[in-house]
């Protein structure tokens, strides 16, 4: 009911404004037919100016705007998928790298783990062999007085026995006697 009584509202006075009576009313919404049609030349005139003088440039301006901020907007796109391909790469690098240096460890692991064993083998051979050429040494030094100490004995016998049979038997019979005499004493 509103909307009927707004619109009735607006014909009548609409039908008021345009009324047929002789009589010339001096209001601001009062309508001059010679106005009105100086009015649309102008309006028409002013409109075809702005379109050639501001509109143009404006809408241009407008437009390479728009143009700019789309390029804009794909360069971002296009160096957004660059950054995340570089990023793909970086990653995949220090992926690489850090294999890389797991395997480098490793090698270093397992290379100081054989110089050390290589070391402590030279140095269990070093020690074998100066304890067996301790032991020869030993050994020689043990023949060495062994002989040394026949030598004595021996001296030492013909002595006594010269002494004690003197001059029947001569030095190199005695010799020999006690060197077969030695020789049947045991090694030890």
């Amino acid at each position: 009911m509103t909307l009927a009584y707004f619109y009735s509202a607006e014909l009548y006075g609409l039908l008021m404004f345009f009324s047929p009576s002789g009589e010339k009313k001096d209001t601001l919404l009062s309508v001059e037919p010679g106005l009105l049609i100086w009015t649309v030349i102008i309006f028409l005139i002013l409109l075809f100016i702005l379109k050639k003088f501001a509109w143009g440039p404006l809408l241009k301006s407008l437009n390479d705007r728009e143009q700019s901020i789309k390029d804009s907007v794909e360069k971002a796109e296009y160096l957004k998928q660059e950054a995340e391909k570089l990023l793909a790469e970086h990653r995949q690098m220090l992926s690489k790298a850090d294999e890389e240096a797991r395997r480098m460890l490793a090698e270093a692991k397992d290379m100081a783990e054989k110089h050390r064993n290589d070391m402590l083998a030279k140095t269990q051979d070093d020690a074998a062999k100066m304890i067996a050429n301790a032991k020869a040494e030993i050994e020689r030094e043990k023949v060495s007085a062994m002989n040394s100490l026949r030598d004595e004995i021996a001296s030492l016998a013909v002595m006594a026995a010269g002494k004690i049979i003197e001059k029947n038997l001569d030095p190199s019979k005695q010799k020999d006697i006690i060197d077969s005499f030695i020789n049947k004493m045991p090694q030890n």
